[in-house]
């Protein structure tokens, strides 16, 4: 293959895409309701069943209800931490060849070996590769050609 070279800004769109696309595909795909229905409960039972001092049972309902804001503002939240870090707005160097695919802006170079890639999740819109050891890398499907497409998979498999 030859080798493929591109670059694109980390805005906010293309980060946006890369966090709708990602999110039904990561660990964390599901809502962690569990965590504040117990922290609820517990504060909860902390004010009206016992004796012990009502801010720890208050520390809990409120704990809850920032786990329930950080549910509901999930996307808000990573979007704008992702923008206002330094990272964010940034012109990003694409690199793809036989041995890896290279990722490089003004703060950070990254390399995936195509060895290291476990699996290629394919979304409406991109690709994950998922690597050997868990972490994931999204890339839009608007930066590449069919061709260069069916090359990765085919990289990937080696």
């Amino acid at each position: 293959m030859q080798a493929f070279h591109t670059q694109f800004t980390l805005s906010r769109e293309y980060l946006a895409e890369c966090f709708d696309q990602s999110l039904p595909h990561g660990n964390g795909a599901k809502r962690k309701y569990l965590f504040a229905a117990v922290a609820f409960v517990a504060g909860a039972a902390l004010l009206y069943l016992t004796d012990y001092p009502k801010g720890i049972g208050t520390m809990l309902i409120v704990l809850a209800v920032i786990e329930l804001v950080h549910i509901r503002f999930k996307r808000a939240w990573w979007l704008t931490r992702q923008i206002w870090g330094r990272s964010g707005n940034t012109e990003i160097k694409l690199s793809i060849d036989d041995e890896a695919i290279h990722t490089q802006n003004p703060f950070t170079k990254t390399t995936l070996l195509w060895k290291d890639v476990d699996n290629i999740i394919e979304t409406d819109l991109g690709l994950i590769l998922v690597a050997k050891t868990g972490g994931q890398q999204y890339l839009s499907k608007s930066l590449f050609s069919d061709e260069l497409i069916r090359n990765i998979y085919s990289l990937a498999k080696q």
